[in-house]
Formats: C-alpha cells, sequence, structure tokens
C-alpha cells in the first residue's frame, strides 16, 4: 500500500478486502501480519463484512465410509456449482465423529481417538476440532473427563456475536436410558471452553434441573445456543413420562433458559422432535408416519410471543424416511431420504410451494448427512495451524 496513505486509514482499506487477499496480505510486512492478526482486526472484519452464505454439507461416501465435505453457495443456483473441501488433517483423526454445529464461518466437529502408549481401556479420549474452512485453519480442543459408563457428553457450540469469540459448551448427563433402568439422576456438569482463554472452567451456578436431557439437535441463532431437550417425569406409581422443550444459553451471560413448548409438540414422543432453523427463526421438526411414507411438521417458534409457534407448511415426500437438515436461505429444506428401492439416501432439496423434490446428486451412508450455513471469515487466523488446546481448568 502507498506510503502516502496515512498508516492509521489503511485497516479502514484493508479490512475492506475479501479474506483470501488479506490471507496474501499477511506476508508483505511484519506490520501489515501483526494488524490483521490482531483480536481486534478480527472483530472489526467480522462485523463489518455481510459475506455470501454457503452451504456446507457433509456426509460419508457409501462405498467406502470415507468422509466427504462440499461446499455450495447459497443461492439458486447453487445445486450445480458445488466444489470439493479440503479435510482438515485433526478431523482426520477422530473416530466415530460428528459435526456438532456451524456459527459464523465456523464448524465444530467432535470425536474419539486413541491415545498411543496407553492401555486400550484408558486410551480412548475426545475432542473437538474447530475448523474455518475458508482459510483452511483448523484447532483442535481436548474435551475433559473420563469416559464411564452411564454418562454421556453433549456438546454446543457458536460464536459470540459480540465478541467473535468461539465457545464450545459441553454438558456431562446421565444416558437417559441407563437412567430410566437405575431410577438415579444426577445432577448436570457443565464446563465452558472459548478460545480466548484457551482452556475449560466449570459453571456451577444457574444449572438446569438434572431431570432435564439435552440432545445433539442443536442450532444457533445470534447469541443463543439452542438444544431440542425433554424433562424426565416420575409419576407417584413409579413409572416415567417425558415432557419436550427447548433448553437455551446465552453465550453473553453464560445462562441457561427453558423454551416451553406447546402441548401439541411438548407431549409428542421426544424421538419424533428435532431442532433447526428457517431465516434466523428457531423452527421444530415433528416427525410422523402417513401410510407408507414419513412426513414432517415444521413449525416455527415466535420471537416475541412466549410459547407460540406457528406451522409453516408439511413435507409430505414419496419416501419412507426423511430427515430435514437444514434450509436454505429462501427456506427450502434440504434433506436426507431414502426410499424402498435404493440403497444409498439421498441429498434433496424440497420446494414447498411446489411439493416439487430436487436431487443434489449425493448420496451417503444413512444418518451421516449434516447441512451447515457458513461465511468467509479471518476467525482462528491467529491461531497456530492444528495446535490442540488440552487445559483443564477445575
Amino acid at each position: 500500500m502507498s506510503d502516502n496513505i496515512p498508516y492509521e486509514i489503511q485497516p479502514e482499506i484493508i479490512k475492506r478486502l475479501p479474506v483470501k487477499s488479506l490471507v496474501q496480505f499477511r506476508s508483505v510486512s511484519k506490520q501489515w501480519k501483526s494488524l490483521i492478526d490482531s483480536r481486534e482486526f478480527l472483530v472489526a472484519y467480522n462485523i463489518y463484512h455481510n459475506q455470501t452464505q454457503r452451504l456446507i454439507v457433509w456426509y460419508e461416501y457409501p462405498v467406502d465410509t470415507e468422509e466427504k465435505y462440499v461446499s455450495f453457495i447459497d443461492d439458486e443456483t447453487f445445486a450445480k456449482q458445488g466444489f470439493a473441501v479440503t479435510v482438515p488433517v485433526l478431523a482426520k483423526v477422530l473416530n466415530d465423529s460428528r459435526v456438532v454445529g456451524s456459527s459464523q464461518g465456523l464448524l465444530c466437529l467432535h470425536g474419539y481417538y486413541r491415545v498411543p502408549g496407553h492401555s486400550r481401556q484408558n486410551s480412548v479420549r475426545e475432542m473437538a476440532v474447530l475448523w474455518n474452512p475458508s482459510i483452511r485453519k483448523s484447532v483442535g480442543v481436548a474435551v475433559p473427563g473420563v469416559l464411564r459408563w452411564g454418562l454421556e457428553t453433549i456438546l454446543g457450540f457458536g460464536v459470540c456475536p459480540i465478541t467473535s469469540d468461539p465457545m464450545i459448551v459441553k454438558v456431562t448427563q446421565v444416558n437417559v436410558n441407563w437412567e430410566m433402568r437405575s431410577r438415579v439422576s444426577v445432577p448436570w456438569v457443565v464446563e465452558v471452553f472459548t478460545v480466548s482463554k484457551g482452556s475449560w472452567r466449570i459453571l456451577s451456578s444457574n444449572l438446569p434441573n438434572k431431570s432435564i436431557k439435552v440432545t445433539w439437535s442443536q442450532v444457533v441463532i445470534d447469541r443463543f445456543i439452542y438444544w431440542f431437550a425433554f424433562d424426565k417425569l416420575v409419576a407417584a406409581d413409579g413409572g416415567f413420562s417425558t415432557k419436550n422443550m427447548i433448553m437455551s444459553f446465552d453465550m453473553t451471560t453464560e445462562e441457561f433458559r427453558v423454551v416451553d413448548l406447546p402441548e401439541n409438540l411438548a407431549n409428542q414422543s421426544y424421538v419424533n422432535l428435532s431442532i433447526s432453523k428457517v431465516w434466523e427463526s428457531l423452527a421444530v421438526l415433528e416427525y410422523a408416519t402417513n401410510m407408507m411414507n414419513q412426513v414432517c411438521n415444521v413449525w416455527v417458534k415466535d420471537h416475541g410471543v412466549q410459547n407460540l409457534v406457528k406451522k409453516l407448511f408439511t413435507i409430505n415426500a414419496p419416501y419412507a424416511s426423511i430427515r430435514v437438515l437444514g434450509f436454505t436461505k429462501s427456506g427450502e429444506p434440504m434433506m436426507e431420504v431414502k426410499d424402498y428401492y435404493k440403497e444409498a439416501p439421498a441429498l434433496v432439496v424440497y420446494e414447498p410451494s411446489l411439493g416439487h423434490i430436487n436431487n443434489i446428486g449425493i448420496s451417503g451412508n444413512y444418518g451421516s448427512f449434516f447441512v451447515g450455513s457458513y461465511m468467509e471469515t479471518l476467525l482462528l487466523l491467529d491461531q497456530a495451524g492444528c495446535s490442540v488446546y488440552s487445559n483443564v481448568d477445575n
């Protein structure tokens, strides 16, 4: 940049550049690298830019179960211009991996790996991987705790919109199947990791009732992480029933809050419900069987009215099994579908107004698909590539 331009004006010019150019410009001078890598610049850049929304699809290829990632620009032509995304090295070491969620250009993966040199029974560890596909940068986060029979770990992930600080929330709870057999409830253990601190810490106040169970079905909207959850209720005769709800976590105040559902959804079997988001609104997905096919009612939570949920539409597609993975920015559901005559499920886009189904041409193993939205961002640019955070503050 010209020496005639005052240095104090240069950051205002630089932050208007696309991510790819900024990554290249870091090598121009130490001064520019220091500026672009600074936390203040990363936050300002994230707030300033209204990037093109993209969709990333994760699935297991049915032939060799290799994990694949494909990225699309989220517009009317997206099904015609997908391109493969390079999987980060840290993600390749994970077993039983899943995508926890996506937020502000980052994805959070979760899985298990074996530690060399340890006995087989003590060698399995949990790890989360934060990944920015735009700049091909990823960092690992060792998840604290010992794997024990009857306990399960549920993660939530989001980037705080105020601080642009990536956050992982870990909930340790008793597995619901084990608990219903043992009739023993154990209080929640909640731990929080933020990239700015680089370590885990335990939350000890404002924890939900120990009878409430959160699930892996989660979304992020603004400053809130939402999980689909249910409360296990014990009847006078010793039997059990459940009440469905949504659990929210405010990333700015670190407070949990129960979001109640109307009776028609609260009293359903919890296995028939999950959550998503459409047009930045919280959506509840209700599955049912219609003759030989599965249908899905899409309900949208009203921001301003307590417990008000409106039905958006019903997906009635000619498939034995459907699973809504997410929505395009125009509100069209992206689904994993399976029919009676094909072995591998397919990824399709459903047009609610017409009932039309567009097959994208991607097939994967049953239950392996994930769809998340993301944008280009500089988050994680200041992190050492393939580094692993392993500090735990108790």
